[in-house]
């Protein structure tokens, strides 16, 4: 391998989805309103939940710092990706990557945390009612999210030293639209061999924690109501954790098919629009699934959109 290979490179090219300029045109208005429609609907359901005495509940506490994870992942990605579609222009550092990554993995990662934590949160509300507000006391709600928080800003610094010890040489092209992790160690000119491995048990016990946390509370709370006699109670039961287990399955759903897709099916436009349903499409949804289901939701957008027309209109 020659010398000009071995030198490491401070930029790489984001290919983004197309090179055609009437389809970046296109593609442009769409992820705007798309990205405009999430931040908007996520940051309306954190001032509900903070402006209404009523959501100052365990449940909408997560959910508000779950709708600022999803506005913060979506914020991660697609700011670059409209600014490259609009300057025609997909160079982005090598710092500018790293930090993209390391942003990308933490919110990610903390949303897989949150619909965990939430889970546990459906549990007690179902299979122990009677010592719900004992259980899921202020100081454990601040506690799981602190620690949600803090673990995750940990796990996603240790993968971004990691990938910053690697050398990227000659190929500098990501077939993607952000900086993803795979996409990355793939243009390393060096040994992954740490990086893959921290991934494979670090990042594979963090994400196994969460689908076991979710399976087991689901298990419960499905024993429980198919235990309750009426139908209209269990109706009523799972009414209570329809939206969760809706935002569980579209976010877990899309993010195997990314990442645990078999390697004969993968190329690099599948993996591109999966990962648009994964990083835009999902955040875009979760407010409008709690919303349509939550009666508190969407009394508080309700009066939070109408106090601020009457204040407006005097």
């Amino acid at each position: 391998m020659g010398w000009e290979n071995l030198t490491s490179i401070s930029e790489f090219l984001l290919l983004g989805f197309s090179e055609q300029p009437e389809q970046q045109e296109v593609l442009f208005g769409m992820f705007l309103s798309m990205y405009l429609i999430t931040v908007v609907g996520n940051l309306l359901i954190i001032l509900a939940v903070i402006t209404d005495a009523q959501l100052h509940t365990p449940m909408y506490f997560f959910l508000a710092n779950l709708s600022l994870a999803d506005a913060g992942f979506v914020s991660t990605t697609v700011p670059r990706m409209l600014a490259n579609l609009w300057i025609q222009n997909q160079v982005i550092s090598h710092a500018g990557c790293l930090s993209q990554l390391y942003f990308f993995m933490l919110f990610v990662m903390l949303e897989a945390f949150l619909l965990a934590v939430m889970a546990y949160d459906r549990y007690v509300a179902i299979c122990h009612p009677l010592h719900y507000i004992m259980v899921m006391s202020p100081g454990l709600c601040v506690l799981l999210v602190s620690a949600s928080w803090i673990m995750n800003a940990l796990h996603s610094l240790l993968h971004t030293l990691l990938m910053n010890s690697l050398s990227f040489c000659a190929n500098h092209v990501i077939q993607h639209f952000f900086c993803d992790i795979n996409p990355l160690l793939s243009l390393s000119c060096t040994d992954p061999f740490i990086n893959e491995l921290v991934i494979f048990t670090i990042g594979g016990l963090a994400g196994l924690v969460c689908v076991l946390c979710l399976i087991i509370s689901y298990v419960y709370i499905f024993s429980t109501i198919l235990k309750i006699p009426s139908a209209q109670g269990k109706r009523k039961a799972f009414s209570t954790c329809s939206s969760h287990l809706s935002v569980v399955s579209l976010f877990f759903g899309t993010s195997f098919c990314v990442y645990f897709s078999p390697p004969s099916t993968r190329s690099a436009h599948k993996g591109t629009v999966a990962s648009v349903m994964y990083t835009v499409v999902t955040p875009m949804l979760n407010p409008f699934i709690y919303s349509l289901r939550s009666r508190d939701i969407k009394s508080s957008l309700r009066k939070l959109i109408w106090d601020r027309k009457t204040h407006s209109s005097q």
